[in-house]
């Protein structure tokens, strides 16, 4: 009797499948993406660009801060996913490092829709990522996974429903390299990294190269940046460095910047105040001594350089307890991020046209 209802599961399953009509990911509308790749699901072409260590080659590969955006008048959407699912961490949701996030424009805002992850033994099955929409159609804007490599996205619709591209209503590019902060570590969903929620409040796109753990202004990071085709550049760089590498690095980096991007903004963030320092004396010496270093060469920086900026991010709350790991902001702690820089940032834009 048992063996009978799996059969029978596993027919209304198929059936249902194959109502279904998938169209590729990347061949709708993907935005976020900092250069172009072979895989367009990787950010950085790693056959091209060499130097990356072997667990940056992985991060440059994962496509956190890219998201697709398509228009679809289907009831349901299903996503079928394949790739190299094998990131785990303590401090980060697997509905963020291995799964989708959807939004859907509602009278002009984006508006939070639905959810999802490969299951953990079957990473390649059919994910239902939503049911029961309302008709008509809705905009939709899909982030990918911030730490999974994908090589096949395939969005589903019931037969005899649209799913076509969107034309994105995101303006310009700014490029942003960062640490896991801007990567996005310990959010609870993919699409809630400070320059996530930044390109959705604002309206303008950011280019994610964040990468955890290894923002550290490296020549071979430079390489990339120096052929990004951006309107402006924005950097989470005195996070991961020490306060030696970052006396060592800061300026050689900008001047490899500046001699590719002539006449764009280079505009540095301070790193947060991690909350781990309340009480740990060795973590607040560490901090404390490498924000007096950027501090005192930006300072410098800004006065030697034109087109460098210097802005100062927030990501806690009055009680300092917006942090998952003491490290890392929780979603309203990158809130607070994003909102804290949105103000300085487009003052700095627009003396270049960017709005």
């Amino acid at each position: 009797m048992k063996k009978s209802v799996l059969i029978l599961l596993a027919a209304l399953v198929s059936a249902t499948l194959s109502a279904q009509v998938f169209t590729e990911a990347s061949d709708l509308t993907l935005i976020g993406k900092i250069i172009d790749t072979p895989n367009p699901y990787h950010r950085v072409d790693t056959v091209k660009y060499k130097g990356f260590t072997k667990g940056e080659n992985l991060q440059v590969r994962c496509p956190a801060g890219l998201a697709v955006l398509f228009q679809t008048d289907a009831p349901s959407i299903t996503l079928r996913a394949t790739g190299d699912f094998s990131y785990q961490a303590n401090n980060t949701m697997r509905i963020a490092s291995h799964g989708f996030d959807l939004y859907i424009r509602k009278d002009g805002e984006w508006l939070w829709a639905a959810a999802c992850a490969p299951a953990p033994r079957n990473p390649q099955a059919p994910m239902e990522l939503i049911k029961d929409m309302a008709p008509g159609v809705k905009e939709c804007l899909l982030y990918l996974p911030i730490y999974s490599e994908l090589t096949s996205l395939k969005i589903g619709v019931p037969e005899g429903n649209r799913l076509e591209p969107m034309e994105s209503p995101f303006r310009h590019r700014v490029a942003i390299f960062g640490s896991s902060f801007t990567h996005g570590i310990s959010t609870s969903r993919a699409g809630m990294s400070y320059p996530d929620q930044f390109t959705r409040h604002t309206g303008i796109q950011m280019l994610s190269l964040g990468c955890s753990g290894n923002c550290k202004m490296q020549p071979y990071f430079a390489d990339v940046l120096a052929d990004v085709d951006a309107d402006a550049f924005v950097f989470d760089a005195f996070s991961n460095p020490n306060a030696k590498m970052i006396e060592e690095r800061l300026f050689p980096f900008i001047e490899r910047l500046q001699a590719a991007h002539p006449g764009k903004p280079l505009i540095f963030q301070q790193t947060i105040r991690r909350e781990k320092r309340n009480f740990d004396t060795k973590v607040e010496a560490n901090e404390a001594a490498k924000q007096h270093m950027a501090d005192s060469l930006m300072k410098i920086a800004v006065k030697r350089y034109k087109d460098v900026y210097y802005i100062r991010p927030n990501a806690s709350s009055p009680l300092q307890e917006s942090s998952v790991d003491g490290i890392h902001p929780d979603d309203y702690g990158y809130y607070l991020w994003s909102r804290s820089i949105e103000k300085p940032l487009k003052k700095i834009l627009r003396k270049y046209g960017i709005r």
